[in-house]
Order: structure tokens, then C-alpha cells, then sequence
């Protein structure tokens, strides 16, 4: 399945799941911790960035030392995890997701969400069956996503061509780690960024993820 059709690569947080509520509450509560002003979601995808070193960066106007990094790293995932529970699905995921695995055609999904942590999350949300794949970040965060999305192909093991592989996200480094490993993006703008933000990476931008899907397509038609 899915060899000679176009394949979908998801992202997780910000595209398939509908947390940037959370991610503000938690960024604002890591903040708290360390004594930084509070942010708004507005701002928060104005400046947004990855790695998120860089994002603090922005805010702080200097990069965090190592010490600061680890307390705000660990801060956040802690209230991150308390708020995401409250969170649901983006609308329409389910019946997408069903209806493209319908068509015989497959899809994976990775994220850079800890993957010990990732996959119960998405079994839980009742869609793991969709995905030939589901990975999670390996290793420390605070990285990119390219080497991760070079692992993630190669373990589909030819289940996934990269010129007929589309990536849908909400970062711009979605749009980076498709085009490390020669693959199209469609980026979304119900997560972390701006738009305008989005659009400087010269990829489509949408703002509903059937109008991705539909971009998918056409990309890779």
C-alpha cells in the first residue's frame, strides 16, 4: 500500500493535535518559573522559532546559559503535560485521516513530541491504526527535525518515496526537514507560527488541514 501514491507525513503537536492553548499555558508557566515577562499567543508566533534556544532567545535577547535552558526545558514539559490532557483532535482529523487510508494510500506521522511519551498519547486519541509509523523525538529536545525525518523515511523502508512524500505541519521547520530529505511540505496555520512567518519559506501555507490534504495532492500528482 502506498508505494506508487502520494504519502503523508503528519506532524503531531500544532497540526493533528489542537494544543497551542496548551503550549502558550505551559510556556507562560515555564516563564513564571525563571521570572520572564509572560507571552501572548500573537507573540508567541511572531517569534517562535526552532531550535527553541533561538525562540528564547528572541524573548530574552540573548541566548539561555545551560542552567536556564534545563529549568525551562523541564518546566515546560511538566506543565505542558498537566494541559494537553484538555486538548482534542483538530476538526476533522479523524474522518481525513480515515478517508486517505480508505484510498489506499499511506501516511506516518512524526513528531519531535518524546516518543515514549508520543505514541501512547496518539493511541489514545483512538488514530494510531492510521499510520504505518509513529515516531517521536529521540534524544534531547530542543533540535530540528531534519535528521529525524531522514531516520523516519528510511524506517518505512520503501513504503515512502521521498518525491511523492508530502509533509504536514506547523513549523517552518516542517518546510526544512521535507526538503532535507527531498520531500514537499504544506504547512498549516492553526499552530505555532504566524503566517507570515509560514509563507517566507515559499511553501503552501493553508489554514484548514482538508485544504493540506487537497495541496498534498497536487504537490505530488
Amino acid at each position: 500500500m502506498g508505494k506508487h501514491s502520494t504519502h503523508l507525513v503528519w506532524d503531531w503537536n500544532g497540526t493533528l493535535l489542537d494544543d497551542i492553548g496548551a503550549v502558550i499555558s505551559a510556556t507562560n508557566a515555564a516563564f513564571a518559573e525563571i521570572g520572564l515577562e509572560l507571552i501572548t499567543l500573537e507573540r508567541y508566533r511572531e517569534l517562535y522559532c526552532i531550535p527553541i534556544p533561538r525562540f528564547y532567545e528572541r524573548l530574552m535577547g540573548r541566548l539561555p546559559t545551560e542552567a536556564e535552558w534545563a529549568v525551562m526545558d523541564e518546566a515546560f514539559h511538566r506543565h505542558y503535560t498537566e494541559h494537553r490532557i484538555g486538548c482534542g483532535l483538530t476538526d476533522g482529523v479523524e474522518d481525513l485521516l480515515r478517508e486517505w487510508q480508505r484510498a489506499g494510500r499511506s501516511q506516518s506521522l512524526l513528531s519531535m513530541y518524546g516518543h515514549e511519551q508520543l505514541v501512547p498519547v496518539v493511541r489514545g486519541y483512538g488514530i494510531e491504526s492510521h499510520f504505518i509509523r509513529v515516531d517521536g523525538r529521540t534524544g534531547p529536545s530542543g533540535g530540528t527535525k531534519a535528521l529525524h525525518m531522514e531516520r523516519h523515511l528510511k524506517a518505512l523502508d520503501g513504503a515512502a518515496v521521498p518525491g511523492r512524500t508530502v509533509v504536514i505541519g506547523d513549523a517552518v521547520d516542517d518546510a526544512l526537514a521535507a526538503a532535507h530529505v527531498g520531500a514537499r511540505a504544506v504547512l498549516y496555520t492553526g499552530g505555532s507560527h504566524s503566517r507570515a512567518s509560514l509563507e517566507s519559506v515559499g511553501v503552501p501555507v493553508v489554514d484548514t488541514l482538508a485544504e493540506a490534504v487537497e495541496e498534498a495532492l497536487r504537490l505530488a500528482a
